[in-house]
């Protein structure tokens, strides 16, 4: 991962880009490409949307905007000074806690929902999908 973002910043650099890479334009950024991927899947039913990798122009689709928003996330991280492997491995030790398997009781935390203080709510997922 590190080397990807290395690459990037050179990448910017040599483009003379860094000047308009400040945080608020590159978390624009990232929201936007994460927009145009939920657009793919907008409108499908859940069994079209399981089945979009399945055809290659939108398996194609797919892969560059997830490859568009992990390079602008990779981007924002570095100019914030965010390592993002370990802002995971933190936040998904906190789920962990915030919310134990069913039936472990052994397992640390209430699962009452306190936390982060976030506010976003995204930690309420069903199924525990988000790490939010």
């Amino acid at each position: 991962m590190e080397a990807l973002r290395h690459r990037l910043t050179a990448f910017a650099a040599a483009r003379r880009w860094q000047p308009f890479h400040t945080p608020k334009n590159l978390a624009a950024a990232l929201s936007v490409e994460a927009a145009e991927l939920l657009e793919i899947f907008q409108w499908l039913t859940p069994e079209q949307a399981d089945a979009v990798m399945a055809d290659p122009e939108r398996a194609h689709r797919v892969r560059d905007e997830v490859a568009d928003v992990l390079a602008y996330l990779l981007q924002f991280c570095t100019a914030v000074g965010v390592d993002p492997a370990e802002a995971l491995a933190a936040k998904i030790e906190r789920n962990e806690k915030r919310f134990p398997v069913p039936g472990d009781d052994a397992a640390p935390g209430s699962g009452s929902g306190s936390g982060s203080g976030s506010g976003s709510g995204a930690d309420a997922a069903p199924g525990g999908a988000a790490v939010g």
